[in-house]
């Protein structure tokens, strides 16, 4: 990305909070699949989960829609088209 379409930091900042709550949600989920029943693991689960939806949420409010299908809120016009995708970062 040329210096003229940098990103604001906390762009950066943002899909790096995802990807760490993201993470441990899969290692959360991995664990949860051998250890149904524990109680503090559901908890903690459920904990990053509200936290992820609220970063996403935050990320959609500032940068435009993370997800497409569904699974984020658009404006009009419609800008899932615009770039950049968190992708091409």
């Amino acid at each position: 990305m040329s210096e003229h379409n940098k990103l604001p930091e906390s762009y950066y900042r943002l899909l790096h909070d995802l990807q760490a709550v993201d993470f441990v949600l899969v290692e959360l989920t991995l664990y949860l699949n051998t250890h149904p029943d524990d109680a503090a693991a559901v908890e903690q689960f459920n904990v990053y989960a509200a936290k992820k939806q609220h970063l996403k949420a935050q990320f959609d409010a500032e940068f435009g829609p993370l997800q497409q299908f569904g699974n984020s809120p658009v404006g009009v016009p419609f800008t899932w088209k615009e770039a950049p995708w968190p992708w091409q970062v």
